[in-house]
């Protein structure tokens, strides 16, 4: 399945491996310490530390900055002018579709990352398979020698005790049963040492943990990077839609992504270093943390499989293979002879069950040869590093730099999005044309509002609109009322009212009728003037407001006058400079 599955292939460190392991391991006095992995060494603890620091170290350097940023941006109360932000726009829609992009590379590392640890998992259960069977195997053998044979070789040692006529074949019947009593012994001390040194090799348990473990962090991983998408979804959203609250809503949840982003970097690279560190020597890792009863010759047997060493345990099972063998010989030469000199009631069926005892235990200690091979275990092994040290630290290798390049896309789309929404205004209500023509009977009739009516008249007058966008046209048809229409919107202006005083040719109004005001920028006052006679081009009409700019005037009927829009930049008038 895996390249390194081959027996006899030495095992290479992947350069993935080598390269983490490169990374320099300081203490906190800034010296170089020992690289091998020692999880229960507080130096070794300390570098890995440091060096998971530094992506910390850069966060609390962003928040600092952007919290500069964004204090300038609150304490700046100057009016914003209305501007393109097309650029801004884009520039934002850009990023954010980098930082999905480095999120979905995250996505895809993760993916990696669980794939590998379930292969790991995978090939840890088949090795600790074929332990438990090597040790189900010689506690089967232990307890058949122990349980059987041993109390069927004390009956028949008692058997033959009994006196008979032939001394001399009754010796020799008592000398072979001594003699295959100390052949099981001999069986049962090779079975333990077999056994011994597996004891206490129990994967399952641990396999559990790291596989629930493992559920968990997949989870709760695609979980904060699917928050993250979101994140960046709201932001295409207010980008697309021109909506200052979405952006609004980005800048508080950006900075959430920042620190996510980065704490995760540091996550990742103490990780990586002590999984680079791990793959570089993995040999050197396992006869450190394997227990003591486990000898290092038999850990490198397995890990290596080389043809030239030999297995550390054909020694002990050759040993119990010949007891086993010289007990069936010395089986054989009592049969015969105690079924002559003893009678069957006194023997019974023990020879029968004996015999078959015992080679059920030859059958199962050369069944034994096989499972303690290192084929089956190395291959397994070499599948375990393959899927911890090239699949799942190279996407753990993608989840560094995506989370890293993500935290730098987020700090750049918090800093755009802060400087992108303070030029878009809010949303005003409408005036519409019945509530224009509404306010307009009512003033000119003289009536007053009722309380309700007079709220939302004020929260119409209240209303923002740009000098630019307001237009004045005054018209006089026939000697008729003078109409005000406004066009435009968009700024930070006011609602504009219109009495409706008669003018005669020479566009002079009379006292007594309603006046007329404009409500515009709060920087410009309304200006209201008494009623009065009208004295030439310099006095404005009684009981009218005006804004003051380029005007043109033609006396006569049908005539019509004009007033452009005034800029920012004049000055507001009073009432006395008109007269």
């Amino acid at each position: 399945m895996y390249p390194y599955s081959i027996m006899g292939t030495h095992y290479r460190a992947p350069p993935l491996a080598r390269l983490f392991h490169a990374f320099p391991h300081l203490n906190v006095s800034l010296h170089l310490v020992n690289s091998t992995f020692a999880i229960e060494s507080n130096i070794y603890l300390e570098s890995l530390g440091i060096l998971g620091s530094i992506p910390a170290a850069w966060l609390i350097i962003t928040l600092f900055l952007l919290l500069i940023y964004l204090l300038t941006r609150c304490c700046d109360r100057k009016p914003r002018p209305k501007h393109s932000i097309v650029v801004l726009k884009w520039t934002l829609a850009i990023f954010t579709v980098l930082c999905c992009g480095a999120v979905g590379v995250s996505l895809y590392g993760n993916d990696d990352v669980h794939n590998g640890l379930l292969h790991f998992q995978a090939a840890v259960r088949d090795i600790d398979k074929i332990i438990s069977g090597v040790r189900n195997q010689t506690t089967n053998i232990e307890n058949t020698l122990e349980r059987k044979i041993y109390p069927l070789l004390t009956e028949l040692k008692d058997v033959f005790d009994n006196p008979i006529a032939n001394q001399t074949a009754r010796a020799l019947l008592q000398n072979a049963i001594n003699a295959m009593t100390g052949n099981r012994t001999a069986s049962l001390d090779s079975c333990r040492d077999i056994s011994r040194p597996l004891r206490n090799l129990a994967f399952a348990q641990g396999i559990n943990l790291a596989s629930q473990a493992e559920t968990i962090r997949w989870l709760v991983t695609m979980g904060v990077l699917s928050v993250l998408l979101i994140f960046c979804v709201i932001l295409l959203f207010g980008v697309a839609r021109h909506s200052r609250c979405a952006l609004i809503l980005f800048s508080v949840f950006g900075l959430f992504a920042v620190i996510i982003s980065w704490l995760s970097t540091s996550v990742y690279l103490a990780t990586s270093v002590a999984l680079g560190d791990i793959c570089v020597a993995p040999d050197q890792v396992l006869e450190h943390e394997s227990p003591s009863s486990f000898k290092s010759d038999i850990l490198h047997y397995y890990t290596t499989c080389e043809i030239s060493r030999t297995n550390p345990f054909t020694v002990v099972i050759h040993k119990a293979t010949k007891s086993m063998q010289a007990m069936k010989f010395n089986l054989a030469v009592v049969s015969r002879p105690a079924k002559e000199l003893y009678p069957p009631p006194l023997l019974g069926m023990r020879l029968e069950i004996l015999t078959t005892e015992v080679n059920h235990v030859s059958e199962m200690i050369a069944s034994l040869a096989g499972l303690v091979d290192c084929k089956p275990i190395h291959q397994q092994y070499m599948q375990a590093l393959h899927a911890v040290c090239e699949v799942g630290l190279f996407g753990l290798a993608l989840m560094l730099i995506a989370s890293a390049a993500a935290g730098f896309f987020f700090t750049v789309l918090v800093w755009l999005d802060s400087h992108t929404w303070i030029y878009i205004r809010k949303k005003r209500k409408k005036v519409t044309k019945d509530e224009m023509r509404r306010i307009h009977t009512f003033s000119k009739n003289g009536i007053q509002p009722s309380a309700p009516e007079a709220e939302e008249w004020t929260s119409l007058r209240q209303q923002s609109f740009t000098m630019s966008d307001v237009n004045f046209k005054f018209s006089e048809r026939n000697g008729s009322r003078r109409d005000i229409s406004i066009s435009g919107g968009g700024g930070g202006g006011g609602i504009l009212r219109s009495g409706g005083p008669d003018f005669n040719s020479g566009g002079r109004g009379y006292a007594g009728q309603p006046g007329q005001y404009a409500t515009l920028n709060r920087k410009f006052r309304t200006l209201e003037h008494p009623t009065g006679t009208r004295r030439g081009l310099s006095h404005l009409e009684p009981g009218n407001s005006h804004t003051l700019g380029h005007k043109k005037l033609r006396d006569g009927g049908g005539s019509q006058n004009y007033y452009s829009t005034i800029s920012k930049k004049c000055k507001t008038l009073e009432a006395n400079d008109f007269y």
